[in-house]
C-alpha cells in the first residue's frame, strides 16, 4: 500500500525528469530531479511504494528512458493512468517499471488516497475511499520482466538458463 500523487492530462517526460537533468543517467540523481517542474515538493516527500495516478496521454513527449528511470528510483511502486504514450508504456516495461491503464481509476482516485494494486488479478483498491477499480491484470511474461528489474535483466537471464 502507498499514497498516491495525482497528475492530470499530457503529463510529458520533460516535465517528469526535464532536460536540464539528462547530462547524467545515474538512476538515483533522476530521481532528485522527478516531477520537480510540475511538483516541486514530490521528490523530497515520495516514499518507496507510492503511485502516481494520472489521466490522459502520461509520459507523452520525447521517447527518452530517463522518465520512467527517474518515476522507478525515486520509489514510486506503479503509474496508473487512463492511457499512456505507447513509447512511455514500452519503456517503462523495458526498465520493470509496473504500469496499468485504468480510465475509472484515475478518475476517482485523488492525491493522497492510500492504494494497493494486485498485478494478478487487476484490482486497484483505494484503502482512503473503500473502493476498488478493475484494470486488465498485468500478463505473467510483463510481470516475469518486472520481477527480474526489467528486459536486460530478464533476458540475460534467460540467456543463463539456456547455457546451462
Amino acid at each position: 500500500m502507498g499514497r498516491v500523487y495525482k497528475y492530470g492530462d499530457n503529463v510529458d517526460t520533460d516535465v517528469i525528469i526535464p532536460a536540464r537533468y539528462l547530462n547524467t543517467s545515474e538512476p538515483s540523481e533522476l530521481a532528485k530531479h522527478c516531477m520537480e517542474d510540475i511538483d516541486s515538493s514530490f521528490s523530497g516527500s515520495v516514499e518507496n511504494g507510492d503511485f502516481i495516478v494520472a489521466d490522459k496521454n502520461f509520459g507523452c513527449g520525447s521517447s527518452r528512458e530517463h522518465a520512467p528511470i527517474a518515476i522507478k528510483a525515486a520509489g514510486v511502486k506503479c503509474v496508473i493512468a487512463s492511457s499512456f504514450a505507447r513509447i512511455f508504456f514500452r519503456n517503462c516495461i523495458n526498465i520493470g517499471l509496473p504500469i496499468m491503464e485504468c480510465p475509472e481509476a484515475a478518475e476517482k482516485i485523488e492525491a493522497g488516497d492510500d492504494i494497493d494494486v494486485n498485478f494478478d488479478t487487476g484490482v486497484i483498491t483505494n484503502k482512503t475511499k473503500g473502493e476498488t477499480y478493475q484494470s486488465q491484470p498485468l500478463p505473467e511474461f510483463l510481470q516475469n520482466l518486472i520481477a527480474q528489474d526489467g528486459l536486460i535483466n530478464y533476458t540475460k537471464s534467460k540467456l543463463a538458463e539456456e547455457n546451462k
